[in-house]
């Protein structure tokens, strides 16, 4: 009996394991939609997904996603920006920063959509699409990143590219590296079995022709 106990717990870690290696390679493979600014195609807007801010300015991680967009949006991909990140406190406010640094760099303040409950890359997605009704966008994200968001993404429906930054040394952390291949696994689940809706949802505010200034 111990015999077959143990036969029967290895069999259930293997099939775990390949079942993880599965989920894995099948969120991967949407590196195909990953393009270069030069070979982005055009979109309904540019959406910068949030990865914190201290003292009032963005994380590298996030200057850096922030300058890929502003990279894509004067090379004419998009006439708007979507800004999705953690807004869940007074004291803290991450759509605020990155819009402010991106009107500093020179784009519009109503070319610039502001989502204050972009808590995590699922939620940012389904409200572009519920709530700025956005079909077609281009994801700006780490380069570590941007395969789960375009996972998501398609699997929504929306039409997305990628276009990520490039790779850094601090962006290769142990455990930077585990919290994603946790996400990932996480990211399977709310898209292919919960269907979990974000905690905030609201009315509609279509991004194309509008004023992003009404979202400050």
């Amino acid at each position: 009996m111990i015999k077959k106990l143990i036969i029967i717990i290895l069999c259930l870690i293997l099939l775990m394991i390949l079942g993880l290696i599965l989920i894995y390679t099948y969120i991967n493979s949407y590196a195909k939609y990953i393009v270069t600014a030069d070979g982005a195609p055009n979109a309904d807007c540019i959406l910068v997904l949030g990865a914190g801010v201290v003292n009032g300015a963005p994380t590298a991680a996030l200057e850096d996603r922030l300058l890929n967009a502003l990279e894509l949006y004067q090379e004419g991909k998009s006439g708007e920006i979507l800004v999705s990140g953690d807004n869940s406190s007074t004291s803290y406010n991450e759509v605020s920063v990155m819009k402010n640094y991106l009107v500093a760099k020179g784009v519009p303040s109503d070319a610039i959509f502001e989502d204050h409950a972009g808590f995590n890359t699922y939620d940012s997605m389904y409200r572009a699409k519920a709530i700025f009704q956005v079909k077609t966008m281009l994801i700006c994200t780490n380069n570590f990143h941007v395969r789960r968001s375009l996972y998501i993404a398609r699997r929504m429906g929306l039409t997305a590219w990628g276009y990520p930054t490039p790779d850094k040394a601090i962006y290769n952390m142990p455990m930077l590296n585990a919290r994603e291949a946790l996400a990932k696994i996480k990211a399977f689940f709310d898209v292919e079995i919960t269907h979990r809706k974000p905690k905030y949802l609201g009315d509609p505010i279509p991004i194309i022709d509008n004023n992003g200034d009404a979202t400050d």
